[in-house]
């Protein structure tokens, strides 16, 4: 029984993998499956889906016979039978028999345990990534590409409007990949900092060391993944590294992952090389997200969030807020903050005030200080708190000043008023920040291209 323990997720990934057991008959009939107890060689096992007499019926017809074979030959053991059962059945035999069920120990989840050498968020996964129909397609590939890395689909690029899950999916594809096997080494970078260290590399007095350690770097890796890889179109250096680094990798059957705001046919000013290069490979597009979609993500986030929103509000935000996931986020963040700060519940008058900078259908968005803080906090993978927060880590006081930067240039607000959102700041300290960093953008190129990268991603249009 200890074995069985310890191979049970090994078991079902086999009977997935080997019965070609879809992801969605996977989630539904074998993911609910939990281990409870073994009696005159007959295995009980409780079903933990949405339960009654046919879905029972269901899973012990289609998987019972697959399952008997699959523990067999991965532990050699051989059952008589396998019983499905509910969970009230399984709760009336442990109160008959006073027996508790097999405990099978939980292993560490993305954030209890270190990520190894790969740079990969774990918040991203693919657990909490929303399916709905704009997407599907986007996120199936993904899961394939993690599955199998290198084998299927590589290049794998993913294309589609800011906000709509691109960053998610790659990451969560490198989450997947490490937790399998936590000795790939995975790379995710933007494009912002590959340029970044191109530039830097051909700086150095030594620049045949310098860029063989860059070359060591990105050409030894079992996964790289390249974000919004178009603001490396029209950086010759760039692009030039890029395309033999690729080759490099593809050549070494190495997994290659890509994302990109625009398909590479619509991208007029990039090379055929790349276009050819990328059409080896799978184009998964993400589109606008439809209703049921904004609301499921909407009500994840509130899960998530521990908060109290009333449906009607629910609803209000997600008929209105059609363009992107990041302005749902966004939308939720303001009602969050305004209740926590007024000690109020939120009311469908509140919601409309507030956020009469977010709902506005089918019309270009106000570029606003706090949306320059979340796509700025976005970018760092730090949260909005943090950037409010008294934190005078560099980790949070560059992106701060990126911020005050960028509120001072691309909108009309007060200096006061930035202030006041990113805790509570005077005008001298706002001023110094946006300041430093426009002393940066005139005398350093890297910073030039960050900023520049993220007002793309403010303002994409």
């Amino acid at each position: 029984m200890e074995e069985l323990v310890k191979k049970w997720d090994e078991i079902l990934d086999y009977l997935k993998n080997e019965y070609k057991v879809t992801d969605v008959s996977y989630d539904s009939w074998l993911k609910p499956l939990e281990l409870f107890q073994i009696e005159d060689n007959k295995l009980y096992i409780i079903y933990n889906g949405d339960q009654n007499s046919m879905t029972l019926g269901y899973v012990t017809r289609k998987f019972t016979t697959p399952l008997r074979i699959t523990i067999a030959e991965l532990t050699g053991i051989q059952y008589d039978d396998i019983l499905v059962i509910s969970q009230d059945n399984a709760n009336q035999i442990k109160k008959e028999k006073n027996i508790e069920h097999i405990k099978i120990e939980e292993t560490p989840s993305f954030e209890e345990k270190r990520m190894g050498n790969s740079t990969i968020n774990p918040k991203f996964t693919f657990d909490n990534f929303v399916v709905g129909r704009n997407n599907r397609f986007a996120q199936t590939a993904a899961l394939a590409v993690a599955e199998s890395p290198g084998e299927f689909y590589n290049p794998l690029y993913i294309y589609g409007g800011p906000g709509l899950g691109k960053t998610h999916l790659m990451q969560a594809i490198g989450n997947y990949i490490e937790n399998q096997n936590p000795n790939t080494h995975i790379l995710y970078v933007t494009s912002e900092e590959f340029t970044n260290e191109v530039i830097e590399n051909l700086r150095t007095n030594n620049n045949a060391t310098a860029m063989q350690r860059f070359r060591d770097k990105y050409r030894t890796v079992d996964v790289l993944m390249v974000d919004d890889i178009q603001f490396i179109i029209g950086k010759e250096s760039t692009q030039e590294e890029f395309f033999h680094t690729f080759n490099a990798l593809h050549a070494m059957g190495k997994q290659i992952v890509i994302s990109s705001d625009k398909p590479p046919k619509d991208m007029e000013t990039l090379d055929d090389r790349f276009k050819s290069r990328f059409d080896m490979g799978l184009m998964a597009d993400i589109g606008y997200p439809d209703y049921e979609t904004r609301m499921a993500i909407l009500n994840k986030k509130i899960e998530e969030k521990n908060f109290n929103l009333d449906e009607s509000i629910r609803k209000y935000i997600a008929e209105n807020i059609q363009s992107n996931i990041r302005e749902i986020e966004g939308a939720l963040n303001k009602l969050i903050a305004f209740s926590r700060l007024e000690k109020i519940d939120i009311t469908m008058d509140i919601a409309e005030r507030e956020l009469q900078n977010f709902i506005s259908p089918n019309v270009s968005r106000e570029i606003t200080p706090q949306l320059i803080i979340e796509v700025v906090a976005e970018h760092f993978n730090i949260t909005v708190d943090q950037m409010a927060s008294k934190n005078r880590s560099s980790s949070v006081v560059r992106p701060r000043q990126i911020a005050m930067y960028l509120c001072n240039t691309m909108t009309d607000s007060s200096l006061q008023a930035i202030g006041l959102l990113l805790g509570g700041r005077d005008h001298s300290t706002i001023i110094h920040g946006a300041n430093k960093i426009e002393d940066e953008i005139d005398k350093d190129e890297n910073t030039r291209n960050l900023v520049e990268t993220i007002k793309k991603k403010i303002n994409p249009n």
